[in-house]
């Protein structure tokens, strides 16, 4: 799952970026009707500092936005709130071990990535699954020198006008209960196939946000969606098509207003025709890019 939370919830650079792709930026979509103008941008969350991707359109958009919608919302509080939640909500009952319940081959990739990335063994097999992954996942992100104060949210939080007013699809219990309640066997299987990707490919992150800064669509489909897809298609419905179900109301609402509106949410959120540009596509709005 580390690729689908880099395009959903969470993100990576390494250093390797390919050199041809240094001025490549990632794609963003505009939609119009009579009365108002939205920019749509796909982030990656985390990133290593010093990476130039900002696109123009971006930078235009916000300086005359009216408002900024996030997943969540950008601030120190809500922060603190998604670790506490987490924390608190992430543990396996009394008597219950991660092991216990992954495959034997599964448990042994556990133990060589929590060797690997300096996570104690210990706190991990306290953990159920999905928070398990996020927490290698984090390690992986901070053996590689990225963080979160690098992405795309705070970097965009930190740099739009004031008079922008800041937004929020979802809050943190909200979004905490979407990894919580999810069924235990789907975040088993999306466990599992995090493990095997941990192991068997190192380039993961340099791959994908090549394709994110070259706007290659159908290779962030086959890096971030797909394997979710096929692995545990039940979190992928909670993770993606649900929320994006939920998000489309607001963002119909908004076009129904007037003004200026950017947009800023996982990049795997605007992929395929269950992404938001095509949906809003399908209910008619003008929408400009890929």
């Amino acid at each position: 799952m580390l690729k689908r939370v880099l395009g959903a919830l969470a993100g990576l650079v390494l250093a390797g970026c390919a050199q041809a792709e240094a001025q490549a930026r990632p794609p963003v979509w505009t939609v119009r009707d009579g009365d108002s103008e939205m920019l749509i941008f796909g982030s990656v969350h985390v990133l290593r500092p010093g990476l130039d991707w900002r696109p123009e359109a971006l930078d235009a958009a916000l300086a005359k936005a009216d408002d900024l919608w996030f997943e969540l919302p950008i601030d120190p509080a809500s922060e603190a709130r998604v670790s506490h939640l987490a924390a608190t909500m992430g543990r396996l009952p009394e008597g219950q071990s991660l092991t216990g319940l992954l495959s034997p081959q599964g448990g042994k990739r556990l133990e060589a990535a929590a060797e690997r990335l300096g996570v104690s063994m210990a706190v991990l097999d306290g953990l159920e699954p999905w928070f398990a992954e996020v927490v290698l996942a984090s390690a992986e992100f901070i053996r590689a020198g990225a963080d979160a104060n690098s992405g795309v949210e705070k970097s965009i939080a930190a740099t739009a006008p004031a008079s922008a007013e800041r937004r929020a699809f979802e809050t943190p219990e909200e979004q905490i209960a979407i990894f919580d309640s999810t069924p235990l066997p789907q975040q088993i299987a999306s466990l599992e196939e995090t493990l095997r990707e941990l192991k068997s490919n190192p380039d993961a992150y340099d791959e994908l946000v090549g394709h994110w800064l070259a706007g290659d669509l159908k290779a962030l489909d086959e890096d971030v969606l797909d394997p979710l897809r096929k692995a545990a298609p039940g979190l992928y419905a909670r993770l993606v098509t649900d929320r994006n179900e939920r998000w489309i109301t607001e963002l119909k609402t908004r076009m129904d207003g007037s003004g200026s509106t950017v947009v800023v949410v996982g990049v795997g959120h605007l992929i395929g025709e269950a992404g938001l540009p095509a949906r809003l596509r399908a209910l008619g709005y003008s929408v400009e890019g890929p």
